[in-house]
């Protein structure tokens, strides 16, 4: 039975599905020779420490019961570079001004000689190169499948499936937000203010939805696909970026009269970075409906491949998170 010890940075919905997965699967875990031990966990309040391993259950009921799990002193920081442990989960929410505090505690534990898996976009969307060339500068590992599209394995289909075939574009809709509110404006015919206010009571749009409904949070996610796919050194700014907030009803339902849908598509291809609305055929594989995300890859080999599922939820990106975990339980 291999140990992997391990650090939860950032405990909200993602840090505490992380938890909550690790406890459900003890028992696949350990078939595969697996075992997890999270010795750290820290979220704005503080953190806790416990070498031994710390009791998620208990972690999990603290955290909300008092808002916080700080049980300790330690700082992020000491917690990252002074705990003896292979894996840092960096889980904190995203920030596209200066991916902080996420590139910070990535950055010292990589120096640490610290593996990273992580969910937050905002480093990745602004310094891919540099957090890549910290990996590699201290032989660790980086994986951040779970930074775009939830529970879909792209960066596994691509660099692990689909390994040996040379990759020539790649489109989807990577926000399900954007595609709830396209859906039902398209099949209720009502005005985009009317279902984000719904998408906003069903809790599938934030209180503030500009990151989702401007197309920011496509952007990131597209410039992360960019420069892993493609090796690119794209930014957030990089993207040709345009919103669904001026699409009407009208509109959709024009596209509908021949059969076609409004949908947010990203596309990176012959070096360019868009996110725009775009007609799509109604059969088309793209043409998926809900929060359903979904990225379409076209490769010279294998041809074309499309891949769709879950794009958000704490379960749902705690899948990626967990299989990244168990690639470099494996791997290292």
């Amino acid at each position: 039975m291999k140990t992997v010890r391990l650090s939860i940075i950032g405990f909200g919905a993602v840090g505490q599905g992380v938890a909550r997965s690790i406890l459900s699967k003890q028992e696949y875990l350990n078939k595969q020779g697996i075992n997890l031990c999270v010795v750290g966990i820290a979220d704005s309040g503080g953190c806790e420490v416990n070498t031994q391993g710390i009791d998620l259950k208990n972690a999990i009921a603290r955290k909300k019961q008092t808002g916080t799990v700080a049980a300790g002193s330690e700082g992020v920081l000491d917690l990252i570079n002074g705990t003896d442990h292979d894996i840092v989960v960096e889980a904190t929410p995203t920030s596209i001004k200066d991916g902080e505090p996420g590139l910070g505690n990535m950055l010292a534990a990589f120096e640490s000689g610290k593996h990273v898996v992580t969910s937050n976009k905002g480093p990745l969307a602004l310094r891919f190169s540099d957090l890549k060339e910290a990996a590699e500068d201290n032989g660790v590992l980086f994986r951040y499948e779970a930074t775009v599209g939830g529970a879909v394995p792209i960066f596994n289909l691509i660099h692990e499936a689909l390994a040996g075939n040379t990759v020539i574009g790649i489109e989807g809709i990577l926000n399900g937000t954007c595609n709830y509110i396209l859906t039902r404006m398209a099949e209720e015919r009502m005005p985009y203010e009317l279902v984000l206010k719904e998408a906003q009571e069903l809790g599938i749009a934030e209180a503030d939805p500009t990151y989702d409904v401007e197309g920011i949070d496509s952007a990131c996610k597209l410039v992360i696909i960019a420069n892993s796919v493609f090796g690119d050194n794209a930014t957030y700014h990089d993207v040709d970026v345009t919103g669904i907030t001026k699409i009407t009803p009208e509109a959709l339902e024009l596209a509908n009269e021949n059969n076609y849908l409004i949908k947010l598509i990203c596309e990176a291809t012959d070096g360019k970075l868009t996110v725009a609305p775009r007609l799509v055929p109604k059969r088309h594989p793209l043409a998926v409906g809900g929060t359903l995300n979904v990225a379409s890859i076209q490769t010279d080999l294998a041809g074309r491949i499309t891949i769709s599922g879950k794009g958000a939820g704490s379960v749902e990106t705690a899948s990626s998170i967990l299989s990244d975990i168990v690639f470099i339980a494996r791997n290292s």
